[in-house]
């Protein structure tokens, strides 16, 4: 029979006391205070587990409801290692059959055909896939410059769409792309499947409780120092101009006319095709904290960085860094990353009397200085140096994670989350989530409104890096200024 919450906490304090040596409980007059303290905590949050909270319902291991005998037909588009971890993520059980896969490398091609199973066809240009009637919708798994071409393609065709980050490469891209998919009616979800985390859904109730007072600045962080993590993925040989076509792959966005191994394989390390840090890291990271506080779109930003250990011929930065202004909200955003060190660090909500750092778990401490637990600090009821509260996620295989890359991934719930004690795959929820909205109707949770105010904020940081210059949002006319 499963203990309600307040049995778990008082397992949980008669495990702490418990612990503590009897000699030590007899004598020690803070631990005594500390215990009077709990006992009448009242509305201050408690430290628990987060394996014992149970998540939103939105988000459920069993995603298919009343419409579970619609059978959804899928396409990929854009089979790369990306493409192909999706495919795999979307499993029989969600009762979906892949009909079609489309990619410019035909080695990838056939893997593609092969993997989605006896159904699919293969097409090296998308357009053949998304002409097809028997397709319902299409995940697209592309290098950026191809995102915004092929989502309105979709839309236009009546395909509901599940599009990778970010949504966009440029403004004009995200205006377009957001009003194609508002005309067409389709399902859209942008891949930022930390959306689906428990720890995130616990954050943004926390401090809708309050439990931290006003927030006045936000840190946020990447942190990478491997060669994937770096944008250098290989140089495969097999990779040619009588295996790729170069000009699909190059579209319209690129000036380079010759085929480029280097280009086809390291496209996020090139202005031609790719976003940048901002783009690709700092928008996973600011649609967490977008999730959490509906952010929108910041007044202003202003970034820095430079190509300072990747010399390998790049063109974007690989230490960034950029500062966001919320004046309607009284605080700014700080994002930092680098390509060059793995050490972790988690994002920090810095509030009037607590900090909440949200990393691989989530904690939060009294500041020394707060007004609201000022009596209860003087009293030693509360230590500023120990979190008060306290949510932990499982650490099995994270630490034996060789990757830094994969660290991060694990540390930013991007891999996975915690549901009544089990683990359970973030992407298989987000797309779960998809296909849920596709059969029932209702918005998704990173539907194309929250994409447009991602891709908005990434491009402003780095038109600011590029033009060294600070910039602003107009909000009449939609563009940066």
């Amino acid at each position: 029979m499963a203990l309600t919450s307040g049995q778990q906490f008082a397992t949980f304090i008669g495990f702490l006391i418990n612990a503590i040596p009897a000699s030590s409980r007899m004598f020690d007059k803070t631990a005594i205070k500390r215990r009077n303290f709990i006992a009448g905590i009242g509305s201050v949050p408690l430290l628990v587990n987060s394996r014992d909270v149970a998540m939103n319902k939105r988000i459920s291991p069993e995603p298919l409801s009343n419409n579970e005998s619609d059978l959804l037909r899928l396409g990929i588009i854009g089979f790369g290692a990306r493409g192909e971890a999706l495919v795999k993520t979307v499993t029989k059980e969600l009762n979906i059959e892949w009909h079609g896969v489309s990619d410019v490398y035909n080695k990838r091609l056939e893997t593609g055909v092969a993997i989605a199973g006896t159904n699919a066809r293969g097409h090296q240009n998308y357009i053949d896939l998304l002409d097809r009637e028997d397709i319902d919708a299409v995940i697209i798994a592309t290098p950026d410059h191809w995102h915004a071409k092929m989502a309105i393609d979709a839309a236009q065709r009546g395909k509901h769409i599940y599009l990778e980050k970010c949504m966009t490469r440029t403004v004009d891209e995200a205006v377009a792309l957001r009003d194609a998919i508002r005309q067409s009616g389709v399902v859209f979800q942008l891949g930022h499947q930390g959306r689906q985390r428990d720890l995130n859904h616990k954050a943004k109730e926390l401090i809708g409780k309050g439990t931290i007072g006003q927030i006045t600045l936000i840190e946020t962080t990447t942190n990478r120092n491997d060669s994937p993590g770096g944008w250098s993925n290989g140089n495969e040989e097999r990779a040619s101009p009588e295996t790729v076509d170069w000009g699909l792959f190059q579209g319209d966005s690129s000036g380079q006319s010759g085929f480029s191994r280097e280009r086809y394989y390291n496209w996020r390390s090139y202005w031609d095709y790719g976003t940048g840090m901002s783009g690709d890291l700092f928008s996973n990271e600011y649609d967490a904290v977008n999730s959490i506080l509906d952010l929108g779109i910041p007044s202003s930003a202003m970034a820095s960085g430079g190509i300072y250990y990747h010399h390998d011929g790049r063109e974007v930065p690989d230490v960034f860094q950029a500062a966001f202004e919320f004046p309607d909200r009284r605080f700014t955003l700080l994002y930092s990353g680098t390509l060059a060190s793995g050490i972790p660090r988690g994002t920090l909500f810095m509030g009037r009397d607590a900090t909440l750092e949200l990393g691989r778990s989530l904690t939060v401490w009294a500041d020394k200085d707060s007004l609201k637990y000022k009596g209860r600090i003087e009293s030693a009821m509360m230590d500023p140096s120990t979190p008060f509260i306290r949510y932990d996620k499982e650490q099995i295989d994270v630490d034996a994670i060789s990757s830094p890359t994969s660290k991060y991934h694990a540390d930013r719930g991007l891999v996975e989350t915690y549901s009544a004690g089990k683990r359970i795959n973030t992407p298989y929820l987000h797309l779960a989530e998809w296909l849920r909205c596709i059969r029932n109707g209702g918005l998704t949770s990173c539907n194309v409104e929250r994409g447009f105010e991602e891709a908005i904020v990434a491009h402003m940081a780095t038109i600011s890096f590029r033009e060294e210059r600070k910039v602003h949002w107009d909000v009449q006319n939609e563009r940066i200024i």
